[in-house]
């Protein structure tokens, strides 16, 4: 029995609402059970320097905690000068996942930048912040095309994360914190609507694993997918 009650196959509740922030060109609240990121997304009618004359855009992404997300107090990472690997490591991926189904020609010579900010952490913050920061950019660039529309729409497909591990021996879907602070192997999984992968990260956190759990982590992983999906299209309207 999982700690909270739920079969191996069965989601926490998800929860979007989008346009939460009033000032953003698109934000999204996003909830995977006790897990709650705010996310927004900015756009701004300039690049880095390293991608002007190239003829295409930029999407990339920005990750923190408010220092009472967890149990405890964390400190700002402001405060101590500089970001933690962790939290590199995180912005990376969700630059990367939103990268994967964005045109970037199609965006034009723009940049759109995805604050994805957890206001409180219960498992899965990553995964959390993915899938909510496609629907902040899908709100973004509808706002675009509003007044300047686009040729062809720069964000032709979705993409959305989850979290999968082996608890107590068994592979269940989209873990919490008392499931993912003792999982045998914990991983995350970054699908697109097309059915094709963007990133697995995959540990034997106590026992190795084999290919068939491997196999069936994906597979949960696809029905946790899917119902994101769903939540997505309908707070994108899509």
């Amino acid at each position: 029995m999982r700690p909270s009650g739920r079969s191996p196959d069965t989601m926490r509740e998800i929860v979007m609402v989008p346009r939460f922030n009033a000032h953003a060109e698109g934000s999204c609240l996003v909830k995977f059970g006790d897990t709650h990121v705010l996310v927004t997304a900015s756009v701004e009618e300039k690049l880095p320097p390293w991608m002007r004359g190239k003829g295409e855009g930029w999407v990339t992404a920005e990750y923190g905690m408010l220092p009472r997300a967890t149990h405890t107090r964390g400190s700002r990472e402001a405060a101590k000068g500089k970001q933690s690997g962790r939290t590199q490591e995180i912005q990376r991926l969700i630059g990367r996942s939103l990268r994967a189904v964005t045109d970037l020609k199609a965006l034009g010579e723009r940049q759109i930048t995805l604050d994805c900010d957890v206001l409180q952490a219960d498992g899965g913050t990553r995964t959390a912040a993915i899938s909510g920061a496609w629907v902040a950019l899908r709100l973004a660039l509808d706002s675009i095309h509003a007044t300047r529309p686009f040729e062809t729409d720069p964000l032709p497909g979705q993409v959305a994360a989850v979290s999968c591990g082996v608890y107590e021996g068994t592979p269940v879907l989209d873990l919490d914190y008392p499931e993912d602070s003792t999982a045998h192997t914990d991983g995350n999984f970054v699908l697109t609507s097309a059915g094709q992968l963007v990133e697995v990260q995959a540990t034997a956190e106590g026992d190795v694993f084999d290919e068939e759990t491997l196999l069936r982590l994906l597979r949960l992983a696809r029905i946790g997918c899917d119902q994101i999906f769903a939540a997505q299209r309908v707070a994108t309207g899509r």
